[in-house]
């Protein structure tokens, strides 16, 4: 019988865990390692709809990329979400695993994935692990455009690529980019690295004001996706490498659907 250590064990080749930040919290959230495992949902976030819907259909295994305990809890108040997710789980022999910036910063992990549905060829790792990581792992991709184009062009093939319906600019639309730096989720805090090197955009999932000023202030430019829209594409990635590596120890894996983006747009006139 699998058991969640063993799938624990497929998920660390994938990220390994000591490629997550130090403020990070991957790993096993809720759970055992000795439950046995016959079916695996794939989601983003450990919501409670996603924890609830995976109880009800008797899910084994909850493996998200956003961790469901970012900071020790001091108790668990069940009347709180996170208390109340924890005990959903456990009363349902539901174990929760989170593989987050291990899978961002891991060779072909989230940011390879993003560079590929982008049609960026990766060349170098924008905020590189440790020396003694992985050749290749570290925070964010710089590559080549398939095709040299401005950034307003860029953006809209960006959307098109993602099923997006927008982004957010920052600099001159008409920009001419043929390399482009990318990371996805938070990666606003990557602004210096985007800024020392030779790309002319950069491609990530959150940027605060005054590092999208300082960006267009050298003339460089940049496309917002959403942390949602960057990040999404793990669900897929993660579930389809499970379930090949899982297939014939009889362990199914699923990709769940259930999740939307928290933001919606509203347009006036």
């Amino acid at each position: 019988m699998t058991s969640v250590a063993d799938v624990i064990r497929y998920l660390e080749i994938m990220a390994p865990a000591a490629l997550a930040e130090q403020w990070d919290n991957c790993g096993l959230q809720v759970g055992a390692m000795d439950w046995p495992v016959r079916r695996i949902w794939v989601a983003l976030d450990p919501l409670p709809e996603v924890v609830s819907a995976a109880c009800r259909g008797q899910v084994d295994l909850l493996i998200t990329h956003h961790p469901l305990i970012f900071r020790p809890l001091s108790r668990i108040d069940t009347a709180a979400p996170v208390g109340r997710i924890i005990a959903d789980a456990l009363g349902a022999h539901l174990a929760v695993y989170s593989a987050h910036t291990s899978y961002d910063s891991a060779p072909e992990g989230l940011n390879d994935v993003l560079a590929r549905r982008l049609g960026i060829t990766p060349s170098r790792v924008l905020a590189a692990a440790g020396a003694e990581s992985p050749s290749g792992s570290g925070l964010g991709r710089i590559g080549a455009l398939d095709r040299p184009m401005t950034l307003a062009d860029l953006a809209r093939d960006v959307c098109r690529r993602l099923g997006l319906e927008e982004a957010r600019l920052v600099g001159n639309p008409r920009l001419m980019a043929h390399e482009a730096a990318l990371c996805s989720g938070s990666g606003g805090s990557l602004t210096p690295d985007f800024l020392a090197s030779p790309a002319q955009v950069y491609i990530t999932g959150e940027i605060h004001y005054h590092q999208a000023r300082d960006i267009a202030a050298a003339g460089r430019g940049a496309i917002d996706i959403g942390h949602f829209g960057s990040e999404r594409i793990m669900i897929g990635d993660v579930a389809e490498r499970l379930a090949q590596v899982l297939a014939a120890e009889g362990v199914q894996v699923t990709a769940c659907d259930l999740e939307k983006d928290v933001f919606a747009s509203v347009r006036v006139g």
